[in-house]
């Protein structure tokens, strides 16, 4: 089943000072596996299922909130379905070599 993105696209690290962030795509229906005050930003960003893990002195909120921004922000390079432009199929590249064949035997016979 298809939908909107509901987690990150992939594993995305944040550092900022001695603290990693790092956010691990959930499947659906997960929730999100993190720190409160990482609850309230991956929240904000509209994140609904992700693991998360930290390390180093994570109770220096300042750092620690900022290197979660950075590894959403990391986020935003990635085209996910939802994104992609629609593009009308074109002629299968079998049939235009065929077409091609067919009008240069016609001309050379």
């Amino acid at each position: 089943r298809s939908g909107n993105p509901h987690t990150v696209p992939c594993k995305v690290t944040g550092k900022c000072g001695s603290v990693s962030v790092r956010f691990i795509p959930a499947p659906r229906g997960t929730g999100l596996v993190a720190a409160p005050a990482t609850k309230k930003l991956l929240d904000m960003a509209g994140i609904s299922d992700c693991y998360s893990s930290s390390r180093g002195h994570t109770r220096t909120m300042g750092n620690f909130l900022k290197a979660c921004y950075y590894a959403l922000q990391a986020t935003y390079g990635y085209l996910t379905p939802d994104l992609w432009a629609h593009k009308p199929l074109g002629v299968s590249p079998y049939q235009e070599h065929t077409d091609f064949l067919s009008k240069t035997a016609k001309a050379t016979a």
